[in-house]
């Protein structure tokens, strides 16, 4: 009796995954956590009308949804000033990432990241058989010009930048991305996360003609619409470059509850209005209980701040597991020397009140062990 032959490529690859979910870490604890602050969900919820609208959509649910995604295209398409062609939906950004890498990347093609950025980007390059390069941040910041001159040097099919950057939840201005792609080598395609872009301030965006073929922008309802579990999210482009994902995505890989909701949600300007400015007051006060313990932390354009811990990513590690230990869901950077810090995430009041208790505590815990 045999089991069954894997490619090279996959039989290559080491058994892991971009993340543990907090699931998986309450499982192991025994208890639930006080306070799920480190997945950058957006604990404020959905618009009213974004949960009305899918539940009025249940009793459709033996329906496939519309392959097509038109509704939420015309509506995306109106809102963003280009056409329904110029537009792609799909399974969250992380989904729309494994497309793009499957349409653009072969084995042995060369791709360009910063070192510490979003890792479910590299388990896609690596999963199609593609080469990462990886170039470290400079200040906090991913390191724009550097990235694009790695691409010439390579050759690179893709050069993936967020911005808003997660983890740092630093920045960059639009204008400066705008001007760097005149340094973009023929053949290459930046992938621009802004999964984060609505929390940033004006001019994080690059103002961009949707036809420009240089450029794929990945956004997302999972963030500012606070729909992460609908997994939503969908790709600005060129015309000619979005039909060419029709040769390899799921069609009918889209919930129409999904959809429903995210329709509804792309509407209520209000609530979005309102989740921003109930971030910013997250921000601030996660900024307030840092600084209360001696910390400082990062600028930020998202719905998390960046915590400097003051010393290096063994300290930070121990500050996070004692943090944890208390109940407190965080994560933090994977890479020197962003590993320094923890990544808390925006949260409700009464999630600030447990972290401000646990803080000092997994401060103190991780000295003590520093010491031993």
């Amino acid at each position: 009796m045999t089991g069954p032959r894997y490619p090279a490529l996959i039989a290559s690859l080491p058994a892991t995954v971009p993340f543990v979910g907090p699931e998986l870490q309450e499982r192991a604890r025994g208890m639930r956590f006080l306070a799920r602050l480190g997945a950058n969900e957006n604990v404020f919820g959905p618009s009213p009308f974004a949960v009305a609208a899918m539940q009025d959509e249940v009793a459709e649910i033996w329906k496939y949804a519309d392959p097509s995604h038109l509704d939420l295209k015309g509506a995306l398409a109106e809102q963003l000033g280009c056409t329904p062609q110029n537009i792609l939906i799909g399974e969250g950004i992380d989904g729309l990432l494994g497309y793009m890498v499957r349409l653009l990347v072969g084995q042995g093609d060369a791709v360009v990241t910063s070192d510490g950025a979003y890792p479910t980007f590299n388990y896609h390059v690596t999963g199609f058989g593609g080469v990462l390069h990886k170039l470290p941040y400079a200040d906090d910041h991913e390191d724009l010009s550097a990235l694009i001159a790695k691409a010439a040097q390579v050759d690179a099919k893709i050069v993936y930048l967020a911005n808003p950057d997660n983890p740092m939840g630093t920045w960059h201005s639009g204008a400066a991305i705008a001007a760097a792609l005149d340094n973009l080598p023929d053949g290459c395609v930046l992938a621009l996360d802004e999964a984060y872009v609505e929390f940033a301030p004006d001019g994080t965006s690059p103002a961009l003609d949707a036809e420009d073929p240089r450029v794929l922008r990945f956004r997302t309802f999972s963030k500012a619409y606070g729909m992460a579990g609908a997994r939503i999210g969908y790709v600005i482009g060129a015309a000619e470059t979005i039909k060419a994902f029709d040769r390899i995505r799921n069609h009918f890989g889209m919930n129409r509850l999904a959809l429903a909701g995210a329709l509804a949600a792309l509407g209520d300007t209000e609530w979005l209005d309102e989740v921003i400015r109930l971030t910013a007051e997250a921000r601030d006060e996660i900024t307030r209980i840092a600084e209360a313990n001696g910390l400082t932390t990062l600028p930020s354009a998202t719905n998390f701040v960046a915590i400097d811990c003051g010393r290096d990513g063994d300290f930070a590690r121990a500050v996070l597991a004692a943090l944890i230990d208390q109940g407190v869901f965080v994560r933090m950077p994977f890479v020197a020397p962003q590993d320094r810090c923890i990544r808390i995430s925006a949260g409700r009041p009464e999630d600030l009140e447990v972290l401000a208790d646990a803080l000092p505590k997994a401060l103190l815990a991780a000295r003590l062990t520093s010491e031993s």
